[in-house]
């Protein structure tokens, strides 16, 4: 079942007691549907994570843990998934949202006269803020989608197959006990 896979990267609610994280969350830690593992709280996680992750604004983490907390979702999965975009992959990521936001406006590309630096950014930037901004809201939301329909698939998937394996070993014990 997935959620003897997620319990081993989970954090226990008991071990979170007296910690710096419920000094600075409060009683809002404690609620049960931010840390359950179930089919709902955990693709609304991957859903919010997702979408938070690749929306160009700083400090994502907050409006993750807000939206997590809002829905109840797993708070620890959306919160971690906002890590995709980090130091390393802004780079990659934002030239990606020009490249698709260009695409879908029909914006001819701009290349760089010299090599991207901060001076043709600034001199540049209202030039390519709305392909920019229309490709990190396509990642988001189609990131997102896929995310959470991945995740629920996944998760639906997997809990049939171990029905199936339980009914078949019911079934292998049940012959066993009449032959004898």
């Amino acid at each position: 079942m997935p959620r003897k896979l997620m319990r081993r990267f989970m954090p226990d609610p008991a071990r979170l007691r007296g910690t710096w994280v419920e000094r600075v969350l409060g009683k809002v830690i404690h609620d049960p549907h931010l840390l359950h593992l179930n089919r709902r709280s955990v693709s609304l996680g991957v859903l919010i994570g997702l979408f938070w992750a690749f929306t160009p604004i700083p400090s994502q983490m907050v409006p993750a843990a807000l939206c997590a907390w809002l829905f109840r979702a797993n708070l620890p999965i959306s919160m971690s998934l906002v890590w995709i975009s980090n130091p390393l992959t802004i780079p990659p990521l934002f030239v990606a949202f020009y490249m698709t936001g260009s695409w879908m406006l029909g914006m001819p590309m701009l290349p760089p006269d010299g090599g991207i630096n901060m001076e043709w950014v600034h001199h540049r930037m209202g030039d390519f803020w709305k392909p920019v901004l229309l490709g990190s809201l396509t990642f988001s939301v189609v990131s997102a989608g896929l995310g959470y329909a991945l995740v629920r698939t996944w998760w639906i998937s997997t809990v049939r197959a171990n029905w199936a394996a339980r009914r078949k070993a019911r079934a292998a014990r049940r012959k066993a006990s009449t032959d004898d």
